[in-house]
């Protein structure tokens, strides 16, 4: 790092300081020279029922029957019958 580019860093730390010392410090001297306003606030009680949702679901196992599906009769007369047959 050369000279130039240390002291232009250092100058921007010095500022920044200066700049955060300046900003805190009116801060600081109207906490110490003025006292606190402090406000009490009075206990609240809120008296009631909490509405929670409630869902009940029960799903029964379904008695799966895949005997109607299968056909034991052949479509092969049907489909010979609507090929023969005009169409309109």
């Amino acid at each position: 790092m050369t000279t130039l580019r240390k002291f232009v860093l250092l100058c921007q730390a010095l500022s920044g300081l200066l700049t955060v010392s300046l900003s805190l410090g009116p801060a600081m001297g109207q906490e110490q020279g003025k006292p606190r306003k402090v406000l009490k606030l009075d206990v609240i009680t809120v008296e009631g029922r909490i509405q929670k949702p409630q869902a009940f679901y029960i799903l029964q196992r379904s008695n799966l029957n895949f005997g109607e599906l299968e056909k034991t009769e052949t479509f092969l007369p049907k489909i010979v019958q609507s090929v023969n047959q005009k169409p309109f």
